[in-house]
């Protein structure tokens, strides 16, 4: 799996010519609610070049489910699988066309092109909030979406996680450094990337204490 890191939580997964996206922000959409979110890195316009066969959101916040950046990639003309949990579902499938919107709640599976993705707990201010395994049948990954360290998360995760990426901003319901590092180490996965810093705030990667931390930038392959 090729990996690059959208900013904030956004992810792209690519294998050959089959495109997973969890939680692109590619807008200023947040800046416009709140001026002082603003973004410290430009949008980068080439990812709307891409068309995605998943589009997976965790939650309905607007940095994870941002209906400006969606407007790029689905459309009424589009055929995108959508996955989310309902209190995103009820907003995107709106959109309507050839789409298939999948209600992404807690411990659905949905497979497509040999990829199975699986909903997981998540602890979150959105209560429909989940995070996602991705197996593509060598390794697993596990993005948490948004969320808190909460003991109920460990009961839903296979114990050979390959790639773990997980919030550390500390604000707005999610895991600061400490608390990310404790989770990180339950997971136990061979690489940890923390995400959720660095366009909206001025957090660093180096004062997350992981001893397999791998340090994402913005709009590039996450080397694993």
């Amino acid at each position: 799996m090729k990996i690059t890191f959208l900013g904030q939580a956004g992810l792209l997964f690519q294998r050959d010519d089959f495109c997973v996206m969890i939680d692109p922000y590619l807008s200023n959409s947040v800046e416009k609610v709140n001026p002082d979110n603003y973004r410290r890195v430009p949008v980068d316009e080439r990812f709307f070049e891409i068309q995605p066969d998943v589009m997976i959101f965790t939650h309905n916040h607007l940095d994870h489910y941002d209906p400006e950046t969606v407007a790029n990639f689905i459309t009424p003309n589009s055929h995108v699988t959508v996955l989310a949990p309902w209190s995103v579902w009820d907003e995107v499938r709106k959109i309507g066309g050839d789409n298939q919107y999948i209600l992404f709640n807690r411990h659905t599976q949905w497979t497509q092109d040999g990829i199975r993705f699986t909903a997981v707990k998540a602890e979150h201010s959105d209560r429909y909030a989940v995070g996602v395994i991705i197996d593509d049948g060598q390794k697993r990954y596990y993005v948490t979406g948004d969320t808190l360290y909460n003991k109920d998360v460990f009961d839903d995760l296979p114990h050979d996680v390959y790639a773990l990426f997980l919030p550390i901003n500390g604000v707005g319901n999610n895991m600061n450094t400490t608390d990310a590092s404790r989770f990180a180490m339950r997971v136990n996965a061979q690489k940890t990337v923390p995400v959720h810093i660095g366009l909206f705030d001025e957090l660093s990667a180096e004062d997350f204490d992981c001893p397999n931390k791998v340090v994402a930038e913005i709009y590039k392959e996450i080397a694993l």
